[in-house]
């Protein structure tokens, strides 16, 4: 960030060094919270007209985080946020659209009832109540736990997920009804004068740490996985960027510094004969680049907590 003085990683290290990344942290967190206060205060002044405010963003983009954040200092300003997740949505298994290899592809837009999706947010536009279906991932179908919803004037929408600037998953809402805002982690930091750090390993990086922290999963696993999540995005959710209203930045400065041990510890596990052992080696060879930041310097507010853990927000 070019308010607090750190470009490449170099200086970032230098920082790390001389025991002042604890300020640097604070500030990048600060001016987090201020661009949220921002949007936050756009919602605001827009309110009468503004019912939905919809979030998207590409895997690890910390969609989750923000959204909580945001719903915070919309609660700040007077109005009380109420999240829908489009996740309680998806189609029963059976009709789940499959990829060319035969495989559920949860990641189409037609993996989600947009139907029923629709008609209830028409319905909700119109002040009138809905039963909100919740989905049972075991049996693969939603039910009704007899859970209803009915807005009040000061409540407000949020929907976040992937598909959520894609035009068709909220067509029966009039468009001047919707804000739609994208999250991106486009990290501002450079290795040095020539040399870019590419957001897609910075995401990458993030990812592997979420997997293993909260799923249990190998290095191996996500970057084997990682092709099909960045086809995905390709189809379904970089078209759409167009689509917003409001751009919100994830990327902190300190966070490679942050992830580097738990990324390294993981990494090492992939062995020569594995076929992701190149682009683990490069990843291994880009994170010696940096000093690590203990965890204990985060906030438990960061985004970063939605990858390493102990987030004061339950997900």
């Amino acid at each position: 960030g070019r308010n607090l003085k750190v470009s490449n990683v170099g200086r970032l290290n230098e920082l790390v060094a001389s025991k002042q990344s604890v300020d640097f942290i604070r500030i990048a967190e600060a001016l987090h919270e201020k661009r949220i206060a921002q949007v936050a205060d756009r919602v605001t002044e827009q309110s009468g007209r503004v019912r939905y405010l919809l979030i998207a963003g590409p895997s690890s983009s910390g969609k989750t985080t923000f959204a909580k954040r945001l719903s915070i200092q919309l609660r700040v300003n007077g109005l009380e946020p109420v999240a829908i997740s489009v996740d309680n949505y998806f189609v029963d298994r059976e009709h789940t659209p499959r990829d060319e290899q035969g495989n559920f592809d949860f990641e189409h837009i037609e993996a989600i009832d947009l139907a029923l999706f629709n008609e209830h947010l028409k319905a909700l536009d119109e002040g009138r109540e809905i039963s909100l279906p919740r989905f049972n991932f075991q049996e693969g179908k939603k039910e009704f736990t007899g859970e209803t919803l009915r807005l009040k004037p000061h409540q407000i929408v949020i929907l976040e997920g992937i598909h959520c600037l894609n035009p068709r998953l909220t067509e029966a809402i009039p468009a001047e009804h919707k804000l739609k805002i994208y999250i991106s982690a486009l990290t501002q930091l450079n290795l040095d004068a020539n040399n870019r750090i590419s957001t897609t390993d910075n995401r990458l990086v993030r990812r592997m740490v979420r997997d293993h922290q909260f799923r249990g999963h190998s290095a191996l696993q996500t970057m084997t996985m990682w092709p099909s999540v960045r086809r995905g995005e390709k189809t379904w959710i970089f078209p759409f960027q167009q689509e917003a209203d409001i751009a919100f930045n994830s990327a902190l400065d300190y966070e490679l510094a942050v992830l580097k041990p738990y990324a390294e510890m993981l990494l090492a596990e992939v062995k020569p004969h594995h076929t992701q052992y190149a682009e683990a080696r490069r990843l291994q060879e880009f994170l010696t680049l940096f000093l690590p930041i203990s965890t204990d310097q985060v906030p438990p507010t960061s985004i970063l907590r939605e990858f390493v853990g102990q987030s004061s927000f339950r997900y």
